[in-house]
């Protein structure tokens, strides 16, 4: 045995048990007994067997036999074997039909699939790789017509028995279409079974002439990486990074950045433009580059791509078949739901709901019924048939699924505990802070905007404080705030100027009842100073009678609007989609396939720029969702972008963020370092659980390659990842000092811990609830379209007389309900084949170390752990913020979920 791994390289076999559970027992030369095992299933989660996971290829019995002793003195032929697992596309139009029958016709005749192994080691002679003689797919004519969704194919290769071991493949696909290679099992050496893990598109020679290459599973530094494998790993980050010109195909694997400089569309009219965001004007992370040709009339703009169209990712970073059927089949039911109201709206324009119950109809009866749409005008539809079908499917999609929220008590959203519980557990649990001082201050320059004094003075709370004064309430940290002052005030004057929007800029102030549950107690509202007689403030408290009941739901309905904005354009966009791209493009741009801190973080990077690129094609562009949708209209991105130059990197840490916002308190006595100011936080403390198990989870891995921190130091990749992230990436920031360094083992482990949880926890506890919670346009209007009457104002006598149809009226209008809902419904949605935190694809052979394969599993039996204390917690009635008659359970951050909307589980990375 000895001289068999001397000859064909150091056993991989004896180092790890982690090897193909298909396999069978098999002896080597001294008979020793080898037992091919994955790690016990007591720690795989029910969810992880049922998931899409990917097969690892059965290993051939014929091959995994007794390697024979060959001499050292003169090499000799043997036979390898490759097992390849190819995903196939379950629909395919008629384009892709022709051309798999094209290929294969023509693979018989030589233009087929063909790859070649390449050692780890250098032929003294060449000196360059050695390489084994190439292989070709077999039967792949022959099984062109197989239904199933992952084929075997097997290639044969001849290697000299001092090849060494395999460290590379190079893939050459000379058919017409692309094919999703992955796996590769290679079977035969002494080693045992090889795995590659590909999970990437082969593009045909014809496009992209170039060799693919693909690596085996054992992580390497760079400086640790085998001779036969050096130039091979700076090639292919080479390809990945491109020259940054050209414009990018659809099939281009190449990652680089840009500014947001199409966003507008300054051809179809000026009211369409829009301000380059990224730059010293409007500071901004980078996004990916597609290198589209300018806009006709303006330079500096890129020109745009509009739906159906598909805009430029990096081909790996598309949406799969069943992630696109899941977004597709969303988007189709925006559509109808936005189609078939603007039709009736062209016959009696737009309109308000009437009474709550035209709301409650959206769920019960569906569009077509609740906005009058009869028969014949459905016919008149240009494919009613279609709309007739799917009417049939997911219990008719022209109707909304009834959202959480009702689920338990309709009325839950109008009561001030409901009202308060959701900054706390609802679908925006980051803006609320402890109150610090009082009356809160603003930062904002008095010389631009005026005297900024707060209109809050402790006659407003102490009726509501319990017998306490302000100060002891201040103290015991009774005192909570949500502040948007300071974001909204700036653009009112242009907000309230547009069509249909009227924003306050918002302080809404809580107070910790003695049962342990919080309720608002003030809600300031602001408007700019116009003049020296100007009422640009006014303070609104809990109802005393029927006339303040009806303004103090008005004020309630106001502070949800700017919430909603601050929600989507700040917290959700760009502190987990927007900050994090940068680091997803440095990552493909500068960090091998084989780099231990690339495996770490694929998973986590997963979908994000396809999304990213979505949501700039109907989301955050001119006349978009969001510019459609929410308070801020046209100045969404110039709100997001001023928040940007407050954002702080090391501040995004879960521990960091709570202490920033008083909401917790630093304490080494804590297994997080910190402790919860407001014990019943249910984000903060189910958070605090995740954080704790993913940074534990990162420790172990940073450590195992990183015993010493001058390894960190000298690793020029990751070094180069983290510097172009910052500098190329966030290029308007990298002067700031707050950046943290890289220097060592700890500051990785915190660098990754917070990337890991802005792309999982964070991302999830922010999205997951959008439908659940604000699929019902009164509990959390996304804008407001009227202000709340004062004695003085015209308008007060019309909402004295009918206060419903006044709020209602405030209210987005139908369509513009319609249309939000139909987005937050996409949003909230999980496709079949997410991928959780905990799992991951072939999660026994992602990579070829033993013990960080049993170190990933600890971490995912650390899920299921974590998922049944939450459910303890959602069932402890001390627990008034989660728990109670009508209260909705806090899942968010449930690591697990089905498919579907579950306003539950969380995904490994921002992938929607």
């Amino acid at each position: 045995m000895a001289l068999t791994k001397q000859i064909m390289g150091t056993s991989l076999m004896d180092k790890s048990k982690f090897v193909s559970s298909s396999s069978k027992l098999f002896l080597n030369q001294n008979q020793f007994l080898v037992r091919p095992s994955l790690v016990p299933s007591q720690r795989r989660r029910e969810h992880l067997r049922k998931a899409n996971r990917g097969t690892v290829a059965a290993i051939s019995e014929d091959l995994v036999k007794i390697v024979p002793v060959f001499s050292a003195e003169k090499p000799v032929k043997f036979k390898v074997r490759a097992v390849v697992t190819v995903r196939n596309k379950i629909k395919e139009d008629l384009k892709e039909t022709i051309s798999k029958h094209l290929d294969a016709l023509t693979d018989k005749i030589g233009r087929n699939i063909a790859l070649e192994l390449i050692s780890t080691e250098i032929d003294p002679r060449t000196k360059a790789p050695k390489k084994s003689s190439e292989g070709v797919l077999k039967d792949w004519s022959k099984k062109s017509n197989l239904k199933a969704e992952r084929v075997n194919y097997t290639a044969e290769f001849m290697v000299d028995s001092n090849f060494g071991i395999p460290g590379a493949i190079t893939v050459t696909n000379k058919h017409q279409k692309e094919f999703f290679l992955e796996t590769i099992t290679l079977e035969g050496f002494a080693c045992g079974p090889l795995h590659f893990p590909v999970n990437s598109w082969m593009q045909s020679k014809k496009d992209h002439p170039g060799k693919r290459i693909v690596f085996f599973n054992k992580p390497y530094l760079p400086n640790q990486t085998p001779e036969g494998l050096k130039e091979l790993r700076q090639k292919e980050l080479k390809n990945l990074r491109g020259d940054g010109s050209g414009v990018r195909k659809l099939s281009d694997r190449i990652y680089d950045y840009a500014l947001y400089n199409d966003l507008g569309n300054p051809d179809k009219g000026t009211d369409l433009a829009r301000p380059t965001v990224g730059g010293q004007k409007f500071p901004y992370p980078r996004r990916c580059r597609t290198g589209r040709l300018p806009t006709d009339t303006d330079m500096s703009a890129e020109s745009r791509v509009e739906k159906p169209l598909p805009m430029y990712v990096p081909r790996d970073e598309q949406f799969e078949e069943s992630k696109m059927d899941t977004f597709s089949f969303g988007r189709l039911k925006g559509v109808l739901h936005n189609l078939i109201p603007s039709l009736m709206s062209s016959f009696k324009g737009d309109k308000d709901f009437r009474v709550f119950g035209d709301i409650d109809s959206l769920y019960s009866e569906g569009i077509l019924l609740k906005l009058g749409l009869q028969d014949e005008l459905l016919k008149k539809l240009p494919l009613p048939n279609m709309v007739s079908k799917f009417q049939d499917y997911n219990q008719g999609i022209l109707k909304y699924d009834t959202p959480k929220i009702l689920s338990k008590d309709k009325l839950a959203w109008l009561r001030d505990d409901e009202f308060a519980r959701q900054a706390v557990a609802g679908v925006n649990p980051s803006s609320i802070e402890r109150l610090k001082v009082f009356p809160p201050v603003s930062k904002l320059d008095p010389e631009i905007y005026g005297p900024l004094e707060s209109a809050l003075k402790e006659e407003h709370i102490t009726p509501n404080i319990h017998g306490m004064t302000v100060q002891q309430a201040l103290d015991e940290n009774k005192l909570y705030i949500v502040d948007y002052h300071d974001v909204y005030l700036p653009f009112l004057d242009r907000i309230n100027a547009l069509d249909g929007r009227k924003a306050y800029a918002t302080r809404t102030l809580y107070f910790l009842t003695p049962t342990g549950a919080l309720k608002p107690i003030a809600i300031e509202l602001s408007l700019p100073n116009s003049g020296p007689s100007s009422r640009s403030k006014r303070v609104l408290t809990p109802a005393t009678d029927a006339t303040s009941n009806w303004m103090w739901q008005l004020a309630k309905a106001h502070v949800c609007a700017n919430d909603a904005g601050v929600h989507q354009l700040v917290h959700h966009w760009l502190r987990t989609h927007a900050t994090l791209e940068p680091f997803i493009l440095a990552a493909h741009r500068q960090l091998s396939a084989m780099h231990p801190i690339y495996k770490l973080l694929d998973p986590h990077m997963r979908y994000t720029l396809e999304i990213n690129a979505l949501a700039r094609q109907i989301l955050i562009n001119a006349d978009g969702v969001i510019e459609s949708c929410f308070t801020p209209g046209r100045y969404a991105m110039e709100i997001s972008s001023s928040a940007y130059e407050n954002w702080r990197f090391d501040r995004e840490s879960l521990p960091a963020d709570l202490v920033q916002r008083g909401m917790a308190v630093p304490d080494p006595t804590q297994p997080q370092g910190v402790r919860l100011v407001l014990e019943d936080y249910p984000y903060g403390s189910d958070g605090l659980l995740i954080w704790g198990a993913i940074e534990n989870w990162v420790r172990t891995y940073v450590h195992h390659y990183y015993p010493d921190s001058s390894l960190i130091r000298n690793d020029r990749e990751l070094q180069n990842w983290y510097s172009e992230s910052i500098n190329v990436g966030h290029a308007d920031l990298r002067h700031e000092n707050w950046w943290p360094s890289l220097s060592s083992a700890d500051d990785l482990v915190s660098i990754l811990s917070t990337l890991i949880w802005l792309a999982s926890a964070q991302h999830a506890a922010l999205n997951f609830g959008q439908y659940p919670y604000g699929g019902y346009v009164p509990n959390r209007p996304p804008l407001m379209r009227r202000l709340i009457p004062e004695e003085n104002d015209p308008e007060y006598a019309s909402f004295i007389s009918d206060p419903q149809k006044y709020f209602l009226s405030s209210l987005p209008s139908v369509l513009q309900a319609i249309k939000y809902m139909a987005v937050v419904d996409i949003l909230s949605t999980h496709s079949p084949d997410e991928e959780y935190l905990g799992e991951r694809q072939q999660p026994s052979t992602w990579s070829g170390d033993a013990e960080i394969v049993e170190a990933f599993y600890k971490f995912s039996a650390e899920m299921i752990e974590i998922e049944k204390e939450i459910e303890k917690r959602n069932s402890d009635p001390k627990l008034k913020h989660r728990c109670g008659a009508g209260v909705l359970p806090y899942e968010l951050l449930a690591p697990s979920s089905e498919p579907g909307i579950t306003c539950r589980g969380v995904p490994n990375s921002v992938s929607i």
